[in-house]
C-alpha cells in the first residue's frame, strides 16, 4: 500500500479570510483527507480566534468534492455520545461520506475545564474513553439506542438514516497506552499517535524511532490477543510533535526521508500542518506544497 498523505488544518482563520481557501488548496494539492483540531480552545492560540470543528468541516465538505475530511481528534472532554452521533452523521451525509472520525481519551488543557467542571484524572479519562467509544459505535451504527452507563446514557435515540459510509464512519482512535490500543483494535479503521510525549522537548529522533516501534509493536500484539488483524488496521503518525517538530518540513528530502523511517514501521498515513506563520506550525508554504505534491510518489 502507498503511504497516504494528510494534513491538518487548524481552525483560527475566518472562513472568508483565508480559511475556505486553505481546504480547498488542500484539495487541489492531492491531499487523501484535512484534519481539524476538535477543541474549544488550545495552547497558545487561546486569545485569538478559533473556531469549531463540525461547523468547519461542513463549511469544508460545501467546497471540496475529492477530500476526506475530519477530526484529529474528537474527545469526551466536551462531547457527549449522543449529540456527536447526531452531527456526525448530519456531516457524514453532507460530505457525501468523506468523514473519518479521530478520537481520544482527552487531555487536561482547556477543554478540561470549560464546562465548569473538574479536570478528570487520567485514569478518569481513560474509564469515560473507554465507555463513550462503544456507545458511540452503537450510535453511529444503531437506529435506535438505549444504554444507562457509569458515565453516559442514551434513552432511544434515533439516528435514522445512519450514516452514508456503512455500518458507520470510520474511527481513528489515538492512543498509547493498553487500553486505549485495545479500543483501537476493537473499534478503529486506525490507529493514531504523536510519539512519546516525553521526548518531546529533549529527546533525539533516534529515540523517537524507538519508541514509535514500540509503540507498534504493542499494538501488533494486542491485535492479536483480541483476535484483529492487524494489517486491518491502518497506522496514523500526526507530525510535529516528536524531536523532528518542522525539521521534517525544510525540505522534500527531508520529508521523504523521514515518512520513509516511519512507513518501515508499518504507517500507513502521514499527517503534517498547513503551516502557521508565527507559531510551532511555521513553515514555508512553498516547501509544504512541494512536498504535497511531489513526496507520495517518491514513497510508493
Amino acid at each position: 500500500m502507498s503511504l497516504r498523505l494528510s494534513t491538518v488544518i487548524l481552525p483560527y482563520r475566518r472562513w472568508h479570510e483565508g480559511g475556505r481557501s486553505a481546504w480547498t488548496r488542500a484539495e487541489q494539492l492531492g491531499f487523501h483527507t484535512a484534519y481539524t483540531y476538535d477543541h474549544l480552545s488550545w495552547r497558545t492560540f487561546r486569545d485569538g480566534p478559533w473556531f469549531g470543528a463540525v461547523p468547519t468541516l461542513t463549511a469544508a465538505a460545501g467546497v471540496t468534492d475529492r477530500l476526506r475530511l475530519g477530526t484529529l481528534v474528537t474527545s469526551p472532554n466536551f462531547r457527549h455520545p449522543v449529540t456527536l452521533a447526531k452531527e456526525l452523521i448530519s456531516l457524514d451525509d453532507i460530505s457525501g461520506g468523506r468523514v473519518t472520525l479521530g478520537i481520544g481519551a482527552g487531555g487536561s488543557g482547556f477543554d478540561a475545564t470549560a464546562l465548569g467542571q473538574e479536570p478528570w484524572t487520567p485514569r478518569e479519562r481513560a474509564d469515560r474513553f473507554a465507555e463513550f467509544v462503544p456507545l458511540l459505535d452503537r450510535l453511529l451504527s444503531e437506529d435506535a439506542v438505549s444504554y444507562e452507563g457509569d458515565f453516559y446514557s442514551a434513552h432511544e435515540a434515533r439516528n435514522i438514516p445512519g450514516c452514508v459510509q456503512r455500518p458507520r464512519l470510520p474511527f481513528a482512535v489515538a492512543a498509547t497506552g493498553p487500553r486505549g490500543m485495545r479500543l483501537a483494535a476493537r473499534f478503529g479503521q486506525a490507529w493514531v499517535t504523536t510519539g512519546d510525549p516525553k521526548l518531546y522537548e529533549n529527546g533525539t529522533p533516534e529515540q523517537s524511532i524507538q519508541a514509535i516501534r514500540g509503540q507498534a509493536e504493542r499494538l501488533d500484539d494486542i491485535c492479536a490477543e483480541v483476535g484483529r488483524d492487524m494489517t486491518d488496521l491502518d497506522r496514523v503518525l500526526l507530525t510535529g510533535f516528536t524531536p523532528d517538530r518542522v525539521a521534517p518540513l525544510q525540505s522534500l528530502n527531508a520529508f521523504v526521508d523521514f515518512a520513509g523511517r516511519h512507513a518501515e514501521l508499518g504507517f500507513t498515513e502521514i499527517v503534517i500542518h498547513w503551516p502557521i506563520p508565527d507559531s510551532p506550525f511555521a513553515a514555508d508554504q512553498k516547501v509544504f506544497e512541494q512536498i504535497a505534491m511531489e513526496a507520495p510518489a517518491q514513497l510508493r
